[in-house]
């Protein structure tokens, strides 16, 4: 059994730690040592998590089953096009995955994007990572490629659409 909720400022710490449990065998395989504390230190720093939380910056999701948080995802309109939302972050626990959780997550944002009155959704996902087949099936498909500057290193990501 599970439930979705919004997170709130309390639930700072928690995304940080799922974090830290969910980059490290996702990335591995893909992205430097160097690189992927880099990205932690600086995408998941709490003082950065606690901001986007706090200002709303980033609408957040935790995932609970059995009242235990195992998956989180964050949205905001695009800055760029407000008529666009962008899901920014998707994760779920390595042992919760293929439950259909980022599935529910994703299927949360869109009803919640739709009652806006917006028809997009777009997300970037890294070149290499096996999350982008889960994401094709949910209907996003590749717009464009975009390597993206962080600190010393590059996120090389494909950028996927879904049209609600």
């Amino acid at each position: 059994m599970y439930t979705i909720r919004q997170a709130n400022i309390n639930d700072a710490a928690t995304i940080v730690q799922l974090a830290q449990e969910i980059w490290w065998p996702t990335y591995s395989p893909i992205l430097e040592k160097e690189q992927i504390e880099y990205m932690l230190g600086t995408i998941y720093a709490p003082e950065v998590i606690e901001r986007q939380v706090e200002t709303g910056e980033q609408t957040f999701l935790l995932l609970l089953e059995d009242d235990q948080a195992v998956g989180f995802a964050a949205y905001s309109q695009r800055e760029d096009n407000p008529e666009v939302y962008k899901l920014h972050k998707l994760y779920c626990l390595p042992a919760m995955q293929g439950k259909g959780y980022g599935k529910a997550l994703i299927n949360k944002i869109v009803k919640h994007v739709k009652a806006t009155g917006a028809d997009k959704l777009d997300l970037n996902v890294n070149r290499h990572n096996k999350a982008k087949g889960m994401y094709e099936k949910m209907g996003f498909e590749v717009i464009y490629e975009e390597d993206i500057p962080i600190g010393p290193y590059f996120m090389n990501d494909y950028v996927m659409r879904k049209e609600l």
